[in-house]
Formats: C-alpha cells, sequence, structure tokens
C-alpha cells in the first residue's frame, strides 16, 4: 500500500485529517481508518494544509464533528466531502 495522505481515527469520524505537505485540490487521497486499517479513497476539493481536516461526507449547519470517535464541536456553515474543515466552519460547543 502507498502512504496515505489522510487518516481517520474512527469509522463514526465525520472528517480525516491530512497528513502531507502540499495537498493539492483534486487529488485522489489514499485514505486509513486506524481503528481497524482500512482504506478507501476520497477527492481533496481544495487545497489544505498539513494537521486540517477534511470532511467525509457532506455535513450540515449544525450537525456535530466527529474526530477520534469524539465530539470536537459542531458545524456552523454547510460543509460538503471533501472540503477544508477548519475554523471558518467548525466552532466548540463549549462557549
Amino acid at each position: 500500500m502507498s502512504q496515505p495522505q489522510l487518516l481517520v481515527h474512527d469509522a463514526k469520524d465525520t472528517v480525516g485529517v491530512v497528513v502531507v505537505e502540499d495537498l493539492k485540490a483534486g487529488t485522489d487521497m489514499l485514505c486509513v481508518v486506524t481503528h481497524d486499517n482500512s482504506d478507501f479513497r476520497l477527492k481533496a476539493e481544495q487545497d489544505i494544509p498539513i494537521g486540517h481536516k477534511v470532511a467525509l461526507r457532506d455535513i450540515k449547519s449544525g450537525d456535530t464533528i466527529w474526530k477520534y470517535g469524539q465530539d470536537i464541536g459542531k458545524a456552523v456553515a454547510d460543509i460538503r466531502k471533501g472540503f477544508h474543515v477548519h475554523t471558518q466552519n467548525v466552532k466548540t460547543k463549549r462557549w
């Protein structure tokens, strides 16, 4: 297997983490789910920096964002599959 560009930690996660530098829009990413070592493909729809999140499916505004099998916040805008997930479209539920 080649090196993954995206890691997903749990089957219920709605985002994965980019693990390569300079991920460009249009990249057909190899995505690995670390919980069971399964893999799948996902097209990056935007340039996304290393360490940042990508939507694994369409997410509606108000939906919970899941990473590491944990609730990490809520979407404050619709996010399409393959798009960058960051502070412009996700906020914590803590405050």
